[in-house]
């Protein structure tokens, strides 16, 4: 069971390209394309177009070790690092691994996508024999998201799935899908309403395992997902931050072929092999990204808590902000409120959970207060009057 994932963002300030580029990708989120680049057109060019997007970890199945050496020189000459997976992987995983571990393009190794319970044992056994011959990459996987069935977790809970694996498969790190918006049967886009759920038990399990987690946004449709907004894929994007993902993936940058799901119109088309304009949205969120990775990247999340009428099942509710901030108020569907510490510095984030309309936050605090930009830049929070519109599925962020 294939699901996605992406990001985007339209509405704001955002990095140019040139500065993003120069950025180094050891200091900022790392952004990864699920089902990337082709292994049918490994070349210089499609990687330069993957990583001109911002994308900077390119993961795509390939059909022999042959094929792969050959998209990881593509990859190594524009920059763009690879998880890398093939037969041979799984049949001979320390050759493999001697054969890679040197290479400047590598990242880490896919093991498997959305295991039962049953597989634990032999993927921690898989991770050990790669870990044995190289333990300064990292083996990767993917688990399910909350709404699986208990016969496809083999667990009678999803959290004890979670720390089941955690304990059963030695990872650096962790990651899981959950693609909230659907069509439902009246034909509107809604969101899953276990979405956030997953999102607080999946960081609790991470954070008490002391092991940084991943997410994903969906980028691709296919039924009962339509072809996403900016803003679906930004309040996807800003959510996994807010609750301190420390990675961001795409599911999929290229559209897999058509058949058991009728996938279409991601990034790159499968057929035509051009892209769509959600290349253009992943592309702006990327810099987006990229801007704000200061504010997150390797930030502790001190609480997460939600706002509005009605707060989404298995979340909490806000009742205390820090004392830097002296009035908060939010109009509308509600918002996230994340509150993370870097080093000497605390962050407030606020996310618009409505991915269709606006949202009125009113803000004030004393002197301290300041706005963090969506270029990174940063300024007094005075600056700018206390009441503010947050488009749908986006962000503010203010530091002290």
């Amino acid at each position: 069971m294939k699901h996605l994932f992406l990001f985007i963002s339209l509405i704001g300030c955002s990095t140019p390209l040139l500065a993003q580029q120069k950025r180094n990708t050891a200091e900022q989120i790392p952004i990864l394309a699920w089902y990337g680049v082709s292994s049918e057109e490994s070349t210089v060019e499609r990687y330069e177009e993957l990583r001109q997007s911002g994308i900077t970890h390119n993961f795509t199945f390939f059909n022999s070790v042959d094929e792969l050496a050959a998209a990881m020189e593509s990859a190594q000459k524009v920059g763009v690092k690879m998880i890398i997976h093939c037969p041979e992987l799984e049949e001979e995983p320390e050759k493999i691994a001697r054969q890679f571990k040197d290479h400047p393009a590598l990242a880490g190794y896919f093991l498997r996508d959305e295991p039962g319970r049953a597989d634990f044992p032999e993927l921690g056994k898989w991770a050990r024999r790669i870990q044995a011959v190289d333990n300064e990459h990292f083996c990767y996987l993917n688990l399910f998201p909350n709404y699986a069935s208990k016969e496809a977790l083999g667990t009678e809970t999803y959290r004890e799935h979670v720390q089941l694996f955690i304990k059963e498969v030695p990872l650096q790190l962790l990651s899981f899908d959950h693609y909230p918006i659907i069509v439902d049967t009246s034909g509107h886009r809604t969101m899953r309403e276990q979405y956030y759920e997953n999102l607080e038990i999946f960081s609790d399990e991470a954070r008490k395992a002391g092991k940084p987690f991943w997410a994903f946004a969906l980028t691709v449709a296919h039924e009962p997902y339509p072809i996403p907004t900016p803003a679906e894929i930004r309040v996807q994007v800003y959510s996994n931050l807010a609750y301190g993902a420390q990675g961001i993936q795409y599911f999929t940058y290229w559209t897999p072929k058509p058949g058991t799901w009728d996938f279409h119109h991601g990034p790159i088309e499968y057929d035509t092999k051009k892209r769509t304009e959600i290349y253009d949205y992943i592309t702006q969120m990327n810099h987006e990204i990229s801007a704000l990775s200061d504010v997150f990247l390797n930030a502790e999340v001190i609480s997460v808590s939600h706002t509005g009428a009605k707060i989404p099942q298995g979340t909490h509710r806000l009742e205390k902000l820090p004392d830097v901030i002296t009035k908060f108020e939010t109009e509308g569907e509600g918002a996230i409120v994340s509150v993370l510490k870097k080093e000497n510095k605390s962050y407030l984030v606020v996310v618009n959970r409505d991915f269709k309309q606006n949202m009125s936050v009113t803000i004030a605090g004393d002197q301290r207060l300041k706005r963090v930009l969506k270029d990174g830049r940063i300024v007094n929070a005075d600056a700018y009057i206390s009441k503010l519109q947050v488009a749908p599925g986006d962000i503010l962020v203010y530091t002290w």
